[in-house]
C-alpha cells in the first residue's frame, strides 16, 4: 500500500512523533508505514486520515501485488 503520510505531515508541520502521539502509536510505527514496510490496520488508517481531516483514499492507495490474483490467492 502506498501512502502520502509524509506529504500530509509536511503540509501540517507535524513530526513523526507528533502524528504518532495524535493517533496513539509509536514514532517507529509511523516511520515503518511511511517507508512502506508496514501496512496499518484499517482502524489506524482511518485515525490517520481523520487526524488530517481528509478521506482515507487521499492518503492511502492500494497497490496490487504483481503476479498474484488476490481474489483466489493463486499466483499467475
Amino acid at each position: 500500500m502506498k501512502n502520502k503520510i509524509k506529504v500530509f505531515r509536511a503540509m501540517n508541520d507535524l513530526t513523526q512523533e507528533d502524528l504518532a502521539r495524535d493517533v496513539g502509536v509509536t514514532r517507529q510505527t509511523i516511520l515503518a508505514i511511511e517507508k512502506g514496510k508496514y501496512d496499518p490496520s484499517l482502524e489506524l488508517a482511518f485515525r490517520i486520515s481523520s487526524r488530517f481531516g481528509v478521506h482515507i483514499e487521499e492518503i492511502f492507495t492500494y497497490e496490487e501485488i504483481q503476479g498474484e490474483d488476490l481474489r483466489s490467492g493463486v499466483q499467475s
